[in-house]
């Protein structure tokens, strides 16, 4: 059963500073504690990461999956490959200007778990990634624009 989540944040930065955060894949898990490792297998001409494979682990659940991605100009998402605990998962980042100098970023996520977990668990699993995915990344969007 796939499960889909959406969270909005607004980030007091401009779209283009959200966006350097998020091709920053190497630092995700400087500021994403679900995310234990990250390999860029493949980038675009212009750098960006267009494959990549990730260790994760929520709710005590450890998962090497690769992902495959595509940027826009109104954001990134990102489709599964392969995984030990997924049948799929499709993601994405949508980045709208907010007033002068903000974003409102939304963040669409849906993951279809080959194993039953108990209802718990895929709540609390899926909390903490949303909080991670919009908070966090607001957090590190703002530690960034500010070094």
């Amino acid at each position: 059963m796939a499960i889909t989540e959406v969270r909005e944040v607004t980030i007091e930065a401009t779209p283009d500073e959200v966006m350097s955060v998020l091709v920053d894949m190497e630092s995700l898990p400087q500021w994403s504690s679900a995310h234990q490792e990250i390999d860029i297998l493949e980038r675009d001409a212009e750098g960006r990461p267009t494959r990549a494979r990730q260790v994760v682990k929520i709710v005590g659940v450890s998962d090497e999956q690769v992902l495959e991605y595509v940027f826009d100009d109104g954001g990134v998402s990102w489709t599964l490959v392969s995984s030990g605990q997924q049948r799929a998962q499709r993601g994405r980042y949508t980045l709208t200007p907010h007033g002068d100098a903000s974003t409102l970023v939304r963040f669409e996520l849906t993951v279809d778990l080959i194993a039953p977990l108990p209802g718990f668990l895929i709540r609390q699993g899926a909390k903490g990634l949303m909080d991670t995915a919009t908070k966090g990344l607001r957090k590190r969007t703002l530690e960034v624009k500010r070094a």
